[in-house]
Formats: structure tokens, sequence, C-alpha cells
């Protein structure tokens, strides 16, 4: 008999101010980027990205590659929650993201 857990979905969002002001401290700038990007991070805005993870182990590996790969200087945070708790985003000013809106829609449809 399979037993199906309750799949949790968390975030990680992670903000970053990086100094860029020599050719060294901008190269490590765009390694920093470039990682995000390639571990399916997705810009929610500049210097704010964010990740959906399944589950609190998934979460504990995406935030050990993150801690292996920032910069040694600037300032970076990760901050976790859940699906629940992202969805409650108020927009003050703009629209959600095209790729926020697919995801939105996506969810939309697995209910029925």
């Amino acid at each position: 008999m399979i037993v199906f857990s309750k799949v949790r979905w968390m975030r990680i969002l992670v903000f970053y101010d990086l100094p860029v002001t020599t050719a060294d401290l901008r190269k490590k700038y765009q390694t920093f980027h470039n990682y995000l990007i390639r571990d399916g991070y997705d810009m929610l805005q500049f210097s704010v990205y964010h990740r959906l993870c399944n589950g609190y182990d998934a979460v504990d590996k995406f935030l050990g590659r993150l801690q292996a790969n920032v910069p040694s200087i600037g300032h970076v945070r990760a901050m976790v929650v859940t699906e629940k708790q992202y969805a409650e985003t108020k927009f003050l000013v703009g629209t959600p993201t095209k790729q926020e809106q697919k995801l939105k829609h996506n969810k939309q449809l697995m209910l029925f």
C-alpha cells in the first residue's frame, strides 16, 4: 500500500546587494547572478529572486547550495515562506510577472 504524504510547497526568496565598484567585484556579482539562474531561481525584482521547492528537504538542499555560492562580500539574505504565504503577496504597484501568471493559471487547471 502506497501512502502519499501531503506535499508542502515552499519558496526560497533571495535578496542581495553586492558591490560592483571594481572589475573583480563585478565578476563575483555576475558569477552569483548566473548561479541563481542556473539553479532554477526566477527574478521577482532586481536583486530579488525566488525558487519553488517541494518540502523542507528540498529547501535545505537549495539553501546549502546557495550558502556554498554566495560571494564573500556584500549582503545576501534568504527567506523561506510557504506557497500559501507567498500567494498572499499584494501588488501595490505593478502586475504579476509572466511566470507568476503562468503558475497561477496552471494551478487553476489542476483544481478541475
